[in-house]
């Protein structure tokens, strides 16, 4: 494989680019910093195909990312393979609006083929590749100029091992039949909603201190201004209101402006300057949340009851025997909320009750819930057992 070790023009990045849009896929990883900023700040974006490999400066005076946001967003016959990439496809998302397609995430893969919900990109490498990767370089300042040559290759290594990886974990699936497994799983991590930054809904993201509308109200609209004011200086939510602080303004509203002095974690200039205005009048504007956006309660199990508590428990444990059995992540077949759902008697609209799902494991989920499915003890190991004669034992 031929590797460029940085590329810092445009012309080269053109020329690449258009050798990569003729390739089946491309592997892309990107390097940035996000500990001062708002919005991720994109340093090294690096691309493999099985020929070459690169890693390019987006900090290059000059350079042109057109053709390679292109490639990235607008050609559909170049599949773009990232491992874990949500926070790469949030970058690419800033940058255009739009997000990679089509793609593959070896990490979401890697929970078809039994490798747990999260393997961690090192351990990828060593289980399919036998290779240790050096960690030297991971917390490098890759906003920091000139990088060092193994900090560059470093990077480039991550898609280098991933362009080796990819071939052979795609044999695996079609291998197991479980590439179908993956669509929704690929295209729900493709969806452009999951990385719009809409201050309409960044309350969701706030552990609220209740369930009182006209809280939830406060929380909605301060979360509002604090998304608003961090976007417009590019700063880290954090750094104008803490969490923490928002749910104490939501639960007890400050009078005056002048009170603000006395809130926890917030400057006493507040109680004087235009932010703390701001904030003032966010609050002025603050409505209860309607019954249609209050958030479900806690239990989030609609008269679920001790019993269906237990019997979602019972559903938790068949997800974890037949995710063992047929060696896949949990998480792939059924999510807890969706247990809990279905032990409160809902039959439609759940993804565990359609396609693939539904035969691996709904199908059982419903036939346990029902009745027509027993936990037994054979041989010393749980399994599950088709129950008889289910009319006498009602």
């Amino acid at each position: 494989m031929h590797i460029h070790p940085l590329v810092t023009d445009s012309a080269t990045l053109a020329n690449l680019c258009a050798r990569w849009a003729e390739a089946d896929f491309i592997t892309v990883d990107t390097e940035f910093m996000r500990e001062n900023t708002f919005y991720p700040e994109l340093c090294l974006i690096q691309v493999a195909d099985v020929n070459e490999a690169a890693a390019i400066d987006p900090m290059a005076p000059g350079i042109d990312l057109a053709p390679l946001l292109e490639l990235m967003t607008a050609n559909d016959d170049v599949l773009k393979v990232f491992h874990a990439g949500g926070q790469d496809l949030e970058i690419v998302y800033n940058l255009t609006g739009k997000t990679p397609h089509p793609l593959f995430d070896t990490q979401v893969a890697a929970m078809a083929l039994g490798q747990g919900e999260q393997i961690g990109y090192s351990n990828l490498v060593d289980s399919w590749l036998g290779v240790q990767i050096d960690k030297g370089a991971r917390f490098t300042d890759w906003a920091k100029r000139p990088l060092e040559p193994r900090q560059i290759e470093y990077a480039i290594g991550d898609v280098t091992h991933l362009a080796a990886i990819f071939p052979k974990m795609l044999q695996r699936l079609k291998k197991t039949g479980r590439g179908g497994w993956l669509d929704q799983e690929m295209e729900r991590l493709g969806d452009p909603a999951n990385y719009a930054n809409d201050p309409e809904q960044a309350w969701k993201r706030v552990r609220a201190p209740s369930r009182k509308p006209d809280v939830l109200g406060r929380v909605k609209a301060i979360a509002k201004w604090r998304e608003l004011e961090a976007q417009g200086k590019d700063l880290p939510r954090g750094r104008i209101m803490k969490d923490e602080t928002l749910a104490d303004i939501a639960g007890h509203p400050p009078r005056k402006q002048a009170d603000l002095a006395k809130v926890r974690g917030l400057s006493a200039g507040w109680a004087g300057n235009e932010i703390g205005a701001r904030l003032m009048a966010a609050l002025a504007d603050a409505q209860p949340l309607s019954d249609d956006e209050l958030p479900p309660r806690d239990d989030r199990k609609p008269g679920l009851g001790k019993d269906g508590a237990l019997v979602a428990d019972l559903l938790k444990l068949l997800l974890k025997i037949r995710s063992r059995d047929i060696d896949v992540a949990s998480k792939l077949l059924a999510r807890s909320e969706e247990l809990e759902l279905l032990a409160a008697g809902v039959r439609t609209g759940l993804p565990m009750l359609e396609g693939w799902r539904y035969e691996q494991f709904g199908r059982d989920a419903v036939d346990l819930v029902e009745g027509r499915l027993a936990f037994a003890v054979v041989g010393g190991k749980l399994k599950m057992t088709r129950s008889v004669d289910v009319e006498e034992m009602a």
